[in-house]
């Protein structure tokens, strides 16, 4: 049980961290200008993310189950894909979709290889980690509400960034 416990722990502390970053971000965004994307769904985002750590915290702390350690491998590698994630981003990293005019796309990093790698890190997470403690119910119910919440945000963020993914016209060719 204990070792459930500090991983359970460790996850909350990381995503405690995190929102920590994402905000002092955002704050550092806006003051240059930046303006928030889907703030309509946020509220939803964060609540779907807080039911699901706590769920897991309630089920570890009644159910002591054992942890499967290729489960945590998994985990762990999605924590590192993470690390080069937020290190691609900088300060542009947040937990919600600020558009600063003038700004290009990053292309660096894993946005290199995927327009959304960020996402795909979230939605492993949200399946992985009650995976490691043999929930696979509560995994496969979290990942179908995470996937919803995703196909909204995603098209969200995909509109907002339409016009730094499109190619600026040019004033000498003619309109199809």
């Amino acid at each position: 049980m204990w070792t459930s416990i500090i991983i359970l722990a460790l996850v909350t502390l990381q995503r405690v961290a995190e929102l920590y970053i994402a905000h002092r971000n955002t704050r550092k965004l806006i003051a240059n200008g930046g303006f928030e994307i889907g703030s309509n769904h946020y509220p939803f985002m964060v609540l779907l993310h807080t039911v699901w750590l706590g769920g897991l915290w309630y089920l570890v702390i009644y159910q002591n189950p054992a942890v499967s350690m290729p489960w945590i491998f998994a985990y762990l590698v999605l924590e590192a894909a993470r690390g080069w994630i937020i290190a691609a981003l900088g300060s542009r990293w947040t937990t919600r979709i600020i558009i600063v005019p003038g700004e290009t796309l990053v292309a660096d990093g894993p946005y290199r290889f995927f327009r959304h790698p960020n996402y795909m890190v979230v939605a492993g997470e949200i399946f992985i980690l009650p995976m490691a403690f043999g929930f696979w119910i509560y995994a496969i119910i979290f990942a179908a509400l995470n996937a919803a919440m995703l196909y909204w945000r995603i098209r969200s963020e995909d509109e907002a960034l339409k016009p730094l993914r499109e190619p600026p016209q040019s004033l000498d060719s003619p309109e199809p």
